[in-house]
């Protein structure tokens, strides 16, 4: 296999052609150029942040799956962002797309690649992610002086960790209050330190890193069994804490669910303040839309807003999705934008629950999922399983059906509202402190609504 990028990636698209129909090769595949190929990485260039994520989204495994068999090998696939006039219509990806220059230089002040968008004024605060900000603007406001340091903030994708970082960057270089600033996400942090190791400038990469005033590392799950980036890291970390330096961190989950990670690494990620983001509510998402919109100098009907915000909740990134389509749409055919107009357009992708979803139906869905007998679930038993599923299943009762507490109770082996209501308040903390949990009661929640059951 040759060793030029190029050349392999050439290969990779001509197996690629003969899998996907041609206008989606012609459209998606074949303005990419590979920048970057060896056993551990593959940086695959694209014209737009829109593009690397419509390509992170619907053709991931195939490019992966394809490079595999090509190659015989399974690096690390990146995108990165190259535009010819170096600005962007899109917002970026919350993971920072990555780049290996041939001649590479440590991050300094005034290459940050920071989005001019994402700051504190731009960012809609809710009940999601109230916390996770206002831990943010008091760093940003006074680092390395607040308790809360390491602050780490995790959710799942899309929901403005990238932002919220982004933000304490901009804020602390306005106001003057930290002078060297460092913002990377972990895998850039991990290509640096191998580049120093493989140009011999192990000196001079710890000598920036750990001379920084406010170090942001996003997505710091990717430091992930790599043992002697961690080991780095750690030392880098001990340091700039010592010294009274600020650290803020990023991942999709808590420290103590980042299996692979040192002990140690996580017992210091859990030093100062750990802050979730959750996704947010109709209300929340109904301010996003009309803050977007009110940004690009766009006026949205009520309606159609509340629309998208209903139907569209997984996280804000297909949240914007949504709206750039529609404004796109509109602008390409000409249309006024109408409820009607965004009902037919966004149909294939927001898919409406049937209204006649039943409290049966919920509780079958649940006893299939468990794999508990339909009669315990509405029976007296306090087993933890079976206690469990049943708070669950009220849970989706409540949030999936227009019926009272008093009748989900009664579907339950007549329990009162009150059981009900406690069933609900412990389903939904156990969901802020065990994303596993989250993402199963997720899919529960879309099997009910989306498969008939």
């Amino acid at each position: 296999m040759s060793s030029d990028p190029a050349e392999t990636w050439a290969r990779c698209l001509l197996a690629i052609e003969k899998k996907i129909q041609k206008q989606s090769f012609q459209t998606w595949l074949q303005p990419t150029r590979c920048s970057h190929f060896d056993a551990e990485q593959m940086v695959i260039d694209v014209p737009s942040s829109f593009f690397a994520e419509w390509l992170d989204e619907h053709f991931f495994s195939l490019i992966q799956s394809t490079v595999a068999e090509v190659t015989s090998l399974s690096p690390q696939i990146s995108f990165f962002v190259v535009e010819e006039d170096g600005s962007s219509s899109f917002p970026p990806l919350s993971k920072p797309e990555v780049a290996v220059p041939s001649s590479y230089t440590f991050p300094q002040e005034d290459d940050l690649n920071l989005n001019p968008r994402y700051t504190f004024d731009s960012f809609v605060v809710g009940n999601s992610n109230q916390l996770a900000t206002a831990a943010a603007r008091a760093v940003a406001d006074a680092p390395g002086t607040t308790a809360f340091n390491p602050l780490l903030i995790y959710s799942g994708v899309g929901l403005g960790k990238t932002h919220i970082l982004q933000a304490i960057a901009h804020h602390c270089l306005q106001k003057g209050n930290a002078q060297r600033v460092i913002y990377v996400s972990s895998e850039k942090f991990f290509l640096d330190f191998i580049d120093s190791i493989q140009n011999s400038k192990s000196s001079e990469f710890s000598k920036i890193y750990r001379s920084a005033d406010l170090l942001l590392v996003d997505d710091v799950q990717f430091l992930v069994n790599k043992e002697t980036t961690q080991e780095e890291f750690f030392h880098t970390f001990n340091t700039l804490h010592q010294n009274g330096k600020q650290i803020v961190l990023t991942s999709d989950c808590p420290p103590s669910e980042l299996r692979g990670l040192e002990e140690r690494l996580v017992s210091r990620f859990q030093w100062g303040l750990v802050a979730d983001i959750q996704p947010p509510n109709l209300e929340t998402r109904i301010a996003i839309l009309q803050k977007k919109a009110a940004t690009d100098g766009i006026e949205l009907p009520r309606e159609v807003i509340t629309f998208i915000a209903e139907n569209v909740t997984s996280n804000i990134r297909e949240l914007e999705g949504a709206l750039i389509r529609l404004l796109a749409a509109a602008s390409l055919t000409n249309q006024d934008i109408t409820l009607r107009f965004a009902q037919d357009l966004l149909k294939d992708a927001i898919r409406t629950p049937p209204s006649n979803i039943t409290i049966e139906a919920i509780q079958t869905a649940v006893c299939v999922h468990y794999n508990i007998p339909h009669d315990l679930i509405t029976g007296e038993t306090r087993k933890r399983e079976v206690a469990l599923a049943r708070q669950v299943a009220m849970y989706l009762a409540k949030a999936l059906t227009k019926s009272s507490l008093k009748t989900i109770g009664l579907h339950f082996g007549g329990r009162d509202h009150s059981t009900v209501i406690h069933a609900c308040k412990s389903v939904q903390e156990k969901s802020k402190h065990d994303m596993a949990f989250r993402e199963e009661l997720d899919k529960l929640s879309e099997l009910c609504q989306y498969t008939g059951t």
